[in-house]
């Protein structure tokens, strides 16, 4: 099945003075307009696009590239307001409309907004929302401790920050798990820390075998630029290491065991000591 809203490579099934036609499989044929069709485009040719309504409410394609998709999130700047709502660059000629009644509080032009985009079934219009809650996922999450996801920051809190995880769950970053300055609406790299109880999830930025093996090296390549010596430990504060190594204190501990049964140091009472080969 082919939808509005998705990008696709599409075969050209007939060529006219205006542009080509696409074959869509249930949706028919589409027109690519001339302005968007590659030069020397034949019959045949597969061309990646994007599906969407024009101004005239009319289902066309672009090889323009939006900033996102029907079903994600996304953080959009407001390029003007009108009687029917407020609109937002998607990077296509098309502003994206958020209406009224999907604003969580009034937008203003100049401003960006993290929302949800999707196809309003009523009219087939492709619309977005600031109402967040209401399309993320209320059913128990499917994750796995140490799963890569993909997260766009939402909000921070007295605990962290809240994210949306693969676009379709709340999830929260702890403050001592956060080394690096983020940003309300960045998209960025994940894992699953752990899932509760109560079905609420817990992220880091880092994890998995690959980081482990880098905050490893980190603390290796410390040592070696201050003469084989560091004054930290398994004990020290979480905001030293923090500065020394940009990595949290558990972090830090895992990466130090395994150097220490790599007999690559010796954990000391006042540091720890590059051993010598």
């Amino acid at each position: 099945m082919i939808y509005i809203g998705k990008s696709y490579t599409l075969e050209v099934v007939k060529m006219i003075s205006f542009g080509v036609y696409l074959d869509a499989d249930n949706l028919g044929t589409i027109l690519l307009p001339k302005k968007f069709t590659p030069n020397n485009t034949q019959i045949g040719d597969n061309i990646h696009v994007f599906l969407y309504l024009d101004s005239e409410d009319r289902l066309v394609a672009t090889t323009q590239t939006p900033k996102a998709q029907v079903g994600e999130f996304a953080y959009l700047e407001v390029t003007a307001t009108t009687n029917f709502g407020a609109f937002l660059d998607w990077g296509l000629d098309k502003d994206l409309l958020v209406p009224f009644g999907e604003q969580h509080k009034p937008m203003t032009v100049g401003t960006s907004y993290l929302v949800y985009i999707y196809e309003n079934h009523a009219d087939d219009r492709i619309v977005a929302s600031s109402k967040l809650d209401k399309f993320l996922d209320k059913q128990p999450p499917y994750y796995k401790p140490k799963q890569a996801v993909d997260l766009v920051i939402a909000n921070s809190t007295e605990l962290g920050y809240k994210a949306i995880i693969n676009h379709t769950h709340w999830g929260v970053l702890f403050k001592e798990d956060v080394f690096q300055r983020l940003s309300y609406g960045q998209s960025i790299k994940g894992y699953i820390k752990r899932i509760r109880h109560d079905g609420k999830i817990d992220l880091m930025l880092q994890g998995g075998q690959e980081t482990h093996d880098k905050n490893s090296k980190i603390i290796k390549d410390y040592l070696i630029k201050h003469n084989g010596y560091a004054p930290v430990h398994d004990k020290t504060d979480p905001q030293l290491i923090s500065s020394l190594f940009g990595i949290s204190k558990n972090a830090f501990k895992r990466a130090l065991g395994t150097l220490y049964k790599q007999r690559i140091i010796d954990i000391e009472k006042e540091g720890i000591r590059l051993l010598k080969k």
